[in-house]
């Protein structure tokens, strides 16, 4: 049974929980090894990766995206759902909504690797829309289809770079650009993401209104942590419909995302960076 679909787990969910023959497959990659979760999630195969860590052991600087979306492409999955604790930016996304964002604002500030591609092999992809509009629509249906709580379709996420929670005054400016949420891992995942040629989407879990709105409490870990544990059930609910109604393939352009986005002429491309990245532009230097 092939992999094709893949979860990546925020805060407060570190392990799908009813996932049949579940082994540990650990993918050496060319930034490092990565362990993912491979098993039977509602009848298709899936591969499950944990953001933080078990234990929630890793900041959002110190994230391994680059191993975590090579992993999964390297062991077959197309499709990435990425579920995210969010606060809420807007009084009308109340804590324990959900929200499938359209948008994102990378407010992080460089220290991550933001591409598989450097020196050697120049590449520029399209993130006008950085979610594959067609994984978003099926993530919608099978939200509000699921549970019973708000499901806001579109929104855009801000993303800083954290560890520390917004000043009053950075949350006020966010609502003032016209923001909706805000986490701290939407970026540079997204942009691996659409490198790798993986349908990706994001199913934001807002657990708390930032520190803008002065009659509800500061955002604080505990907080997150106490409302995240609320909507784990509801995201592993959405999950598994999710899982069951995905089709094999899409109409979208996710899978070619590459084929207009590489700038350096290909003759000059040394074989070393061919090989060590083929996985991802092999199929571009075959002809």
């Amino acid at each position: 049974m092939a992999t094709e679909i893949g979860v990546i787990g925020g805060s407060g969910l570190y392990d799908l929980g009813e996932i049949e023959d579940a082994r540990d497959v650990k993918v050496e990659t060319p930034f490092g090894p990565v362990t993912l979760v491979t098993g039977i999630f509602a009848g298709r195969e899936v591969s499950f990766v944990s953001r933080h860590g078990r234990g929630h052991r890793v900041g959002p600087a110190r994230i391994p995206v680059r191993e975590s979306i090579y992993a999964l492409k390297h062991v077959g999955v197309r499709q990435v759902i990425s579920i995210s604790a969010v606060g809420s930016l807007r009084a009308g996304m109340a804590p324990g909504h959900l929200v499938v964002p359209d948008q994102i604002v990378d407010w992080t500030r460089g220290a991550r690797p933001p591409s598989f591609f450097d020196d050697g092999l120049v590449v520029h992809v399209s993130m006008a829309d950085p979610y594959c509009p067609d994984l978003r629509s099926a993530l919608i249906t099978a939200a509000r289809g699921t549970v019973d709580r708000t499901v806001h379709d579109g929104g855009s996420y801000i993303c800083i770079e954290g560890p520390q929670f917004s000043t009053r005054a950075e949350s006020q400016i966010y609502r003032a650009l016209g923001m909706d949420i805000i986490g701290m891992t939407a970026m540079p995942e997204a942009r691996l993401a659409r490198e790798a040629e993986l349908c990706y989407a994001c199913l934001a879990l807002v657990t708390d209104y930032d520190c803008w709105h002065n009659e509800d409490e500061p955002v604080s870990a505990d907080l997150v942590t106490a409302r995240m544990a609320e909507n784990v059930s509801a995201a592993k609910q959405v999950l598994a419909n999710l899982v069951q109604i995905l089709p094999d393939t899409y109409g979208c352009s996710c899978g070619e995302a590459l084929a207009t986005a590489l700038i350096t002429d290909r003759a000059t491309v040394p074989g070393v960076i061919r090989d060590r990245l083929n996985l991802l532009v092999g199929k571009y230097f075959s002809h």
